[in-house]
């Protein structure tokens, strides 16, 4: 019965200990996953960790796309200027009479 008294107490030390490592491994096992998952979602927006610490890209616009839509912009602005001379209008909903 020596002996025997001696393992148990032996035998729950090791399961306790056991148990702990797994629960520690699947912890350190799942953070790590989200942080594979985190770090392709932020390569989708063009954000890269590094060691220096994190950088962002910026989307790449062609010169000529960039240009085109600037240009149609103003001149939809142009165009309902012009409109707004034409119709007679002041700009306060009420027609200009001379």
């Amino acid at each position: 019965m020596g002996v025997l008294s001696q393992i148990i107490p032996l035998f729950i030390l090791g399961t306790v200990l056991a148990a702990i490592g797994f629960v520690v491994y699947q912890v350190l096992q799942s953070a790590s996953k989200i942080g594979q998952r985190a770090e392709k979602s932020m390569a989708k927006h063009n954000m890269v960790f590094t060691k220096d610490g994190m950088k962002v890209g910026v989307k790449h616009y062609e010169q000529e796309k960039y240009v085109d839509k600037t240009q149609s912009w103003v001149v939809k602005a142009w165009n309902l200027a012009e409109e707004g001379k034409t119709s007679g209008k002041d700009g306060s909903g009420s027609a200009k009479r001379k």
